[in-house]
């Protein structure tokens, strides 16, 4: 998953930042906001959620929110306030948040909101993925094969969650490090090689023997099987 958070405050920023990367989001800072709007309507399918402070200087989050609403941006917002008033957070609401936290806020209480705001979907998405024999439950983040437990790292778990939910469509290697690497990414790296041959050695095979994934040379890769309910 590939998070913007728009915050002028660099020390809660730089907090955030690195607590949601330890949790295993791929995760952009910005503290200006015309910047950050831009950025927004420029790579509008990048981001899978943007967090976004209210009080920005010259331009706040409900005017940001507002206008990326207007140029037909659905990506989920959270706004960060330190106003706790029902008609501001109706008002945040109405400009199209998706919802809001109010400081001070612990750092679980952030994710608890982001986990519930990524589970509200245009159309509903399964607390368990299920596809061929590999089955990740969201909720617990465990990935099993065959009913086995497999350990995986947060981004070998990111990596399969973006396959798990596109099933048999081919991914393209830019298209995976906009969702598990941040903005500053190499995308010409070979790190997504080398994740790659790490998620197929731990998840071997199917039941036929053949490959779980495959390799379509000069553009990415495709996980092979059928959603299983």
């Amino acid at each position: 998953m590939h998070i913007l958070i728009v915050e002028d405050e660099e020390r809660l920023a730089k907090a955030l930042k690195k607590g949601l990367e330890l949790k295993g989001y791929a995760v952009d800072w910005l503290p200006d906001p015309e910047k950050a709007r831009s950025r927004i309507l420029l790579y509008r399918s990048e981001y899978d959620l943007i967090i976004l402070d209210l009080m920005l200087p010259g331009l706040d989050g409900a005017q940001i929110t507002e206008s990326v609403r207007k140029e037909g941006v659905t990506t989920p917002i959270i706004i960060l306030t330190a106003r706790n008033e029902t008609e501001h957070k109706v008002d945040l609401l109405n400009k199209g948040a998706d919802d809001y936290i109010v400081k001070p806020f612990s750092f679980e209480e952030l994710l608890s909101r982001i986990s519930a705001v990524l589970r509200r979907p245009k159309q509903q998405k399964p607390v368990v993925l299920k596809v061929g024999p590999l089955e990740m439950d969201m909720a617990t983040r465990v990935v099993r094969k065959g009913g086995e437990e497999i350990p995986l790292t947060l981004k070998e778990f990111a990596l399969l969650e973006c396959f798990m939910r596109q099933p048999g469509e081919v991914l393209s290697r830019e298209k995976l490090f906009d969702h598990v690497w941040d903005f500053n990414s190499l995308s010409w790296s070979n790190v997504l090689d080398v994740h790659m041959k790490n998620l197929r050695k731990k998840l071997g095979t199917d039941e036929n023997g053949d490959q779980l994934f495959e390799t379509i040379r000069g553009v990415g890769y495709r996980l092979v099987g059928e959603v299983r309910e």
